[in-house]
């Protein structure tokens, strides 16, 4: 029976003629599969030994040959095929198996011998054989070394040169490198993610750090400092501007340095008086388009989370114009002249500087100024006539806007202390006096403002709010939310990029300079668009941190079991805690019903528990 060598697909095959039609060839397999291959694909015929043990001789026969000695056998430049170096090779006219081994061998090495045809081959140029050899030995090392981090990382061990590299391998690797290529063949291996796997190794000694450093390496490539801007920083002298007359305080949580706002009421005629809203004037310094200018655009809000913040401006720019107790600084203030009804007459605005007497803590003024004590006129502690001036007024306010039947008091706001790594959650009760004082004097200053940019025809960036969607917008837009009809951020210009914006935009109204932007300008556009994605960035990040340390604050204390409201479905708040968690086993149990629930499994790598349901409570 006569027998075929072949290639087929790039694969060297042997079979048994069945027919022979000029052309083509039937042919049957040595596992009996019988096909179909075109005449051209042959590369010899021959009858002995049977197709089952031609290959094996043939493979067996071409081991044994040196590749690099049958390399030199070879004519430079010339095309041959396997028939014809055996030919060369053996000395003799060769048999089916020596042509077969010489065939399998040239198809082997592609380094040394370069398909022309179906089996035909020219030998590589000693130039490029010998850079081949040299990837190829270089590939071989790296799959050697490579193998090396894998058996290191299986067994939960760190590679040396894995220490410099693990930002880049944790939060934005190179799939090409070989460090990469080890860390994914060992997370298959053992079933683990990378975080997860490079935890074991001991290279994530703090999850909070993890969770932190991923935050900057995406968003802060180039590092939170600030030193470099230091020189471009124009420092406003409060001499420059004349100083207020008058006695003015600010609110602020006992954490706040960006002290953004202050307050002052002063007696007039006749049981009238005047409301001073008082804020910091950073853009007095932060000159457009200078560098400092373009670091703020950059950052476009300070970042805040447990422990620490991210400032938008420089420590050094903060510490300049935020508004502490006893220092002059520069203010825009926004006046109102208010009747004793608390009806207000007119307002008008000034640059100039004020002194804070004091700067007024939440923690400490809570205690003194609540719903008893102005139900009792308790008037036994700081700027208590003025504070009970401001809240009649705010009352008022808050009832012009239809806004005073809103239910707040049951909204819980919450605060996270850190201290040696340890870290305390106090609840708050939204809605408070003091809240809304601060709240609507500064609603009042945004839309006053804005009305008044909009007036003089000056561009500003706006806030509005139709059928529950909030949008920004360069033109002036009922806020439904707040019942007013225009409304800006120009209250925090310390903190945000586009108060800052708005703020030289007023400086220049009230100063009778040119506008600093106009509606044509790109900047305003561009900051309107980045500003709405940063601010949702890092207010999403700022809630991931919060959610960390309330697990942790569960494994501090020891929490096993606690309460919870149902929120919808089998979504869960935990007591005491802005924390939300899915409980599998809850029952359909409606809104707002409290339960008892089981907690285990906490993650600090995932920010993840387990929840189960113990059962229902009352409260």
């Amino acid at each position: 029976m006569v027998n075929v060598f072949y290639e087929e697909a790039g694969t060297l095959k042997v079979g048994n003629i069945l027919a022979d039609n000029t052309t083509s060839l039937q042919i049957e397999s040595i596992h009996g599969k019988r096909s179909k291959i075109k005449t051209g694909s042959v590369l010899l015929r021959f009858e002995n030994p049977p197709i089952h043990e031609f290959m094996q001789q043939a493979q067996e026969m071409a081991a044994d040959i040196d590749v690099n000695f049958l390399w030199e056998c070879c004519e430079e430049n010339n095309e041959f095929t396997g028939q014809e170096l055996a030919n060369d090779y053996f000395g003799h006219t060769p048999n089916s198996v020596e042509i077969a081994a010489i065939t399998i061998l040239l198809s082997q090495n592609p380094i040394y011998f370069h398909k022309k045809g179906t089996g035909r081959y020219k030998a590589a140029p000693p130039e490029i054989l010998r850079a081949a050899l040299a990837s190829r030995e270089k590939k071989r090392l790296a799959e050697e070394k490579q193998a090396g981090y894998v058996q290191q990382l299986v067994a939960f061990e760190l590679p040396d040169t894995f220490r410099p590299l693990l930002d880049d391998l944790l939060y934005k690797p190179d799939k090409n490198t070989i460090e990469w290529k080890a860390l994914e063949a060992a997370c298959a291996a053992t079933r683990l993610s990378v975080p997860r796997l490079l935890e074991q190794c001991g290279a994530i000694p703090s999850t909070h750090d993890y969770h932190f450093n991923q935050f900057l390496y995406e968003h802060f490539p180039e590092g939170t400092g600030t030193d470099s801007l230091l020189p471009d920083f124009h420092r406003a002298d409060p001499e420059d501007f004349p100083l207020a007359a008058v006695t003015a305080f600010s609110i602020d949580d006992a954490a706040t340095t960006e002290i953004d706002d202050a307050f002052s009421v002063t007696p007039l005629t006749f049981g009238s008086f005047r409301i001073g809203i008082h804020i910091a004037t950073p853009a007095l310094g932060v000159a457009p388009d200078s560098l400092l200018d373009k670091f703020a655009a950059k950052r476009l809000s300070t970042v805040y989370l447990p422990g620490r913040k991210i400032t938008m401006l420089p420590e050094s720019v903060i510490q300049h114009f935020t508004l502490s107790e006893t220092r002059r600084r520069p203010v825009l203030s926004l006046y109102l002249d208010v009747a004793d009804d608390f009806t207000v007459t007119s307002t008008f605005s000034r640059i100039e500087t004020i002194e804070v007497s004091t700067n007024l803590r939440l923690d400490v003024l809570e205690q003194q100024f609540n719903e008893t004590t102005l139900r009792e006129n308790q008037a036994n502690y700081p700027f208590a006539h003025e504070l009970r001036v401001l809240w009649d007024f705010s009352s008022k306010m808050e009832k012009l806007r239809g806004k005073d039947q809103d239910i707040n008091s049951e909204k819980v706001d919450y605060s996270f202390a850190i201290e040696q790594d340890r870290v305390s959650i106090s609840e708050r009760r939204r809605g408070a006096p003091i809240d809304k004082v601060v709240s609507e004097l500064m609603i009042f200053a945004n839309a006053e403002w804005g009305k008044q940019l909009a007036d003089a025809g000056f561009a500003g960036i706006y806030r509005s709010q139709g059928n529950g969607k909030v949008k920004m917008s360069l033109s002036p837009a009922p806020h439904q939310g707040l019942g007013v009809s225009q409304y800006t951020w120009s209250s925090s210009p310390m903190r945000r990029y586009v108060d800052l914006i708005n703020q030289r935009q007023l400086i220049a109204l009230v100063s009778g300079n040119p506008p600093a932007y106009t509606r044509e300008d790109d900047a305003l556009l561009i900051t309107m668009r980045d500003f709405e994605m940063a601010y949702a960035t890092y207010a999403e990040f700022q809630r991931g941190m919060e959610r960390y340390w309330c697990l942790r604050w569960l494994l501090q204390e020891n929490i096993h079991t606690t309460g919870a409201v149902v929120v919808k479905e089998n979504l869960i708040k935990l007591d005491r805690l802005p924390l939300i968690a899915r409980v599998p086993s809850l029952p359909d149990l409606s809104p707002g019903t409290f339960v008892t629930v089981g907690i285990s499994q906490i993650d600090l790598l995932d920010r993840t528990l387990n929840a189960s349901f113990l059962g229902k409570r009352e409260d």
